[in-house]
């Protein structure tokens, strides 16, 4: 195996950044199988896999562990709250749900293993919301990589397009999680 290609690195930094569940390198994953650098299937397959024992190990720290694992999410009760209410509204659908969901996709497994929601019924749907999280995200980056080379040619001739679509992009994320986590009167 040579380590010094773009590819061999390629699928270690999609199995790193999928066990934390990062949407992006699953995105890049389908933009560089587009690309012909990366096989599709098997990039998929590694993000999916190691997506699905990344949330399975949330499930177990906060089952198994939750005295240490509680202090790092003190300043994160409403978003806790948030993803209680999502388990608690659709129970097995939350799972799947939480995939897509950016700064709850951490949390809901975590709620699900401090509550009495059974390990092996956690396993099974999360391999799952795994595999359709991967494919959804993968596919769809794969299937617009034309685009997203354009935009990213249009931001390499106008630099100033990256700071302006960070902003929006983050100024939106922010909003949405302050809209749906803060208390209602």
């Amino acid at each position: 195996m040579d380590f010094s290609s773009l590819e061999t690195w390629g699928y270690l930094a999609v199995a790193f950044f999928s066990f934390g569940g990062s949407f992006f390198i699953v995105a890049a994953a389908g933009v560089f199988s587009f690309l012909g650098h990366m096989n599709l299937p098997l990039a998929l397959a590694i993000a999916a896999f190691a997506n699905f024992m990344g949330d399975n190990f949330l499930f177990y720290l906060a089952r198994y562990h939750k005295k240490e694992v509680m202090p790092y999410f003190a300043k994160h009760k409403r978003k806790l709250a948030l993803a209680n209410l999502i388990m608690r509204r659709y129970g097995v659908w939350a799972i799947f749900i939480q995939k897509f969901i950016y700064g709850v996709k951490t949390l809901v497994p975590l709620v699900m293993g401090m509550s009495k929601y059974p390990f092996g019924k956690f396993v099974f749907y999360n391999f799952f919301a795994s595999i359709i999280f991967v494919s959804v995200i993968g596919l769809s980056a794969y299937y617009a990589s034309e685009s997203i080379i354009t935009f990213f040619n249009a931001v390499k001739d106008r630099p100033w397009l990256a700071p302006l679509f960070a902003v929006a992009v983050l100024g939106t994320l922010w909003y949405a999680m302050t809209h749906f986590t803060k208390k209602r009167n």
